[in-house]
Order: C-alpha cells, then structure tokens, then sequence
C-alpha cells in the first residue's frame, strides 16, 4: 500500500487520464450543501459496498463516471476498482479489503476532494 500521498499525488498528475477527472458544478454544489464529512460517509458506504470484497461485482465498472463527488474522486485518485487499487496503490486484488486499506483508500478521497476545493 502506498502511504506517501504526495509521491501518490505526484504520479497522478501525470496521467492525463487521471488529470482530466473535476467536480463538475452540480457535484461541487452537492459537496458544499452536504459538507465534507458527510460525502466521506457515503464514500465508505461506496467503498464497503464496492471495493472491499475480494471479488467485488462488475469490477472495473462498478464506480459511476460522475453524478456523485466520490465517484469522480474515485477516478481522480485511481481508487475506482480493485485493478486500480492494485496498479496505483499496491493493493492486491484477490482478498477482502482490510480495516487499514479502506482508511487508506478514505484518506485517498478526501485529499482529492480537498484538492478539488472542499473544506
């Protein structure tokens, strides 16, 4: 797992495919009325239900492209499906995500979203 979150940062800003990810204005909205706190609870909701299985359904397709702020930070910080999480985070495929990996994989959101301007 990969615990230096600017090195992580870093690498991601490197990826046009990772750079192209923003909070459009309806998300961003939705950020602000819900607060921080709030959309990192649905994120762990999103993440439990999604991610955390050892063989999460519809894997590589499970995270919508938009329509809610964890979803676009889901593919803004390479933490959408569990070949992401691999390749980005060293977080192998294969088994249930542990305690420690979806703090990790929280940590990772909210950054993002902090980048993004939420406070």
């Amino acid at each position: 797992m990969n615990s230096d979150l600017e090195e992580l940062f870093e690498r991601l800003t490197r990826s046009s495919f990772r750079r192209r990810f923003r909070l459009r204005a309806a998300e961003r909205e939705y950020l602000d009325r819900k607060g921080l706190d709030a959309v990192m609870l649905h994120g762990e909701k999103f993440v439990e239900e999604r991610l955390a299985p050892a063989d999460p359904p519809n894997d590589g397709k499970q995270t919508p492209m938009r329509n809610h702020p964890i979803f676009v930070a889901q593919h803004g910080a390479a933490t959408c499906c569990r070949g992401c999480l691999e390749k980005w985070h060293s977080i192998p495929k294969g088994h249930a995500l542990t305690t420690e990996e979806k703090a990790y994989i929280l940590s990772v959101l909210r950054r993002w979203l902090i980048s993004q301007g939420a406070s």
